[in-house]
C-alpha cells in the first residue's frame, strides 16, 4: 500500500499510525529521508492493502474508522484528505486493511511460474525484502535470492536442489510468507516474537535452485531440449523422477567435497534424471551460483530443504564445530525428525560448507514416502518444518 505525504508528515508519525516498527519502513523506503518527507512523495506502508467502501448516508468517517478499527487520520491519508467532512454520501472511501493470511500458493503443483508470481504479491506487499538475481540456469531462468534483516548474522536456507523434490519450494516460501505475517503484525510464531529477529539477523533464501529441472517435472520437456532430455530418459515421457538440472546432472553432487568418490562409485557415467556428478565439480550454473553466494557471504550456517526421509543430516568428516550438534538437538525437538551426524555421502552442498567454513550446515529430508510427495502431505511438511525454520533463524 502506498500513500501520498502531507504536509508537516513523518516516518515515525506512519509507524505509529499503522503500527509498523520505523526501521521496517525505512527499509521499504529506501533514499527517503525519515523526517524530511516532502509533500507529494509516495511512501509505501508494508503489510497493508486497500479496499474500497461506500459511504452511505448518515455515516461518519470516525463511524467508519470505528468498524474498521483503524484511525480516523489514516483514513484521511490515504484519501488524500484534510477533513471528514470532505466526504460525501455515495462516496467510495479507501480503507487501509492490514494483511492477515498467506499471499503465496500452498498445496499446489509450485513450478518456476508459480514461485515468480508469489515473488512479485511479496515484494510488492513487503518492500523491505529485497529479491537479487544470483546467476542463471541452462536455460536462463533467474535464481533469486530473497534478502531481508538488519543483523550481523547471517543464515541461508535454499530448497528444490533437485528437481522432482519441488515441494520444498513451495513449503519454504510458505515457512518465509507466515515470518512476513508475524512480522508486521507483531505477533508471535509459535511462541517467538519475529521483530528482534529482523534486527539481530540478516536472512538469504534461495527459494528453488534448479527451476529448470522443476519445470521439467511440472510441465513436460522444453521444446529447445527435448529431443536431449527424453534420450536421458530412455524415451519416457514421465519425469516424475528426474532429480537432475536440465543437462542430466545432479546439483547437490557437483561440490568439492571428495567429488572424485562419488564420481567413481555412482553408476550414472554420463548426463542422467539422476546422480551423475558431472565431469568435474562445479561445472553447472546453478551450482557455480550456489558456490559464489556463499563466497560472497558471511553464513553463519546453511540449510538445504530436501525430501523425503524425516530426518536431517548435520555432520560431514568431522569438521562440522561443536554448536552443530547444539542446534541439531534443537532442530530434533522442534520438527520430530531424526538427527544423523554422518551418512556415506559427499559432494552435497552443505558437505562443501561445512568443510570449508567449519560452521553448521544441515540437510533437511522433508516428509516420507516416494519422490515426488503428494501434496496430501503438504500442510503436516509444513507444521513439522515452522518451529525449526524459525529455530535456524533464531539458534
Amino acid at each position: 500500500m502506498q500513500v501520498r505525504v502531507r504536509q508537516g508528515d513523518t516516518l515515525s508519525y506512519y509507524s505509529r499510525l499503522f503500527s509498523i516498527p520505523l526501521p521496517i519502513l525505512m527499509d521499504s523506503n529506501p533514499g527517503i529521508d525519515p523526517i524530511r518527507l516532502q509533500p507529494g512523495q509516495m511512501v509505501k506502508i508494508p503489510g497493508f492493502m486497500t479496499e474500497s467502501y461506500e459511504k452511505r448516508k448518515g455515516d461518519t468517517l470516525q463511524q467508519i474508522a470505528a468498524l474498521k478499527k483503524i484511525p480516523v487520520d489514516s483514513l484521511l491519508l490515504l484519501n488524500g484528505r484534510d477533513y471528514p467532512g470532505y466526504f460525501q454520501d455515495g462516496e467510495t472511501v479507501r480503507l487501509p486493511v492490514r494483511i492477515k493470511n498467506p499471499l503465496v500458493k500452498r498445496g499446489v503443483p509450485y513450478d518456476f511460474s508459480a514461485l515468480s508470481d508469489d515473488l512479485e504479491k511479496l515484494r510488492a506487499t513487503y518492500p523491505f525484502i529485497r529479491i537479487e538475481t544470483i546467476g542463471y540456469s541452462v536455460l536462463g531462468k533467474p535464481l533469486y535470492e530473497i534478502r531481508f534483516g538488519r543483523g550481523d548474522v547471517q543464515v541461508h536456507l535454499n530448497a528444490s536442489f533437485h528437481a522432482n523434490e519441488w515441494i520444498t519450494s513451495s513449503i519454504l516460501m510458505a515457512l518465509l510468507n507466515t515470518f512476513l505475517l508475524g512480522l508486521t503484525n507483531g505477533t508471535a510464531v509459535r511462541g517467538i516474537d519475529i521483530r528482534p529477529l529482523y534486527y539481530s539477523r540478516n536472512i538469504s533464501i534461495v527459494p528453488m535452485v534448479d527451476p529448470d529441472g522443476v519445470d521439467l517435472v511440472l510441465n513436460g520437456p522444453p521444446e529447445a531440449m527435448e529431443e536431449e532430455v527424453l534420450k536421458m530418459n530412455k524415451g519416457s515421457r514421465d519425469f516424475s523422477g528426474w532429480k537432475a538440472n536440465i543437462r542430466g546432472v545432479d546439483l547437490n553432487n557437483q561440490y568439492p567435497a571428495k567429488w572424485e568418490i562419488e564420481k567413481k562409485r555412482k553408476e550414472p557415467k554420463s548426463p542422467a534424471p539422476r546422480d551423475y556428478p558431472g565431469d568435474a565439480p562445479l561445472t553447472e550454473p546453478e551450482a557455480i551460483a550456489m558456490a559464489d553466494l556463499v563466497r560472497k557471504n558471511d553464513f553463519a550456517r546453511v540449510v538445504a530443504l530436501h525430501t523425503q526421509g524425516k530426518e536431517f543430516y548435520w555432520g560431514y568428516e568431522g569438521f562440522e564445530p561443536p554448536e552443530a550438534e547444539i542446534i541439531a538437538r534443537r532442530f530434533e525437538k522442534e520438527s520430530g525428525y531424526k538427527a544423523v551426524r554422518f551418512i556415506d555421502s559427499h559432494a552435497g552442498f552443505k558437505d562443501w560448507f561445512i568443510q570449508e567454513y567449519k560452521r553448521p550446515g544441515f540437510t533437511l529430508e522433508l516428509g516420507e514416502g516416494v519422490n515426488p510427495l503428494p501434496l496430501t502431505q503438504y500442510e503436516e511438511i509444513y507444521e513439522d518444518m515452522l518451529g525449526l525454520f524459525l529455530a535456524s533463524i533464531y539458534l
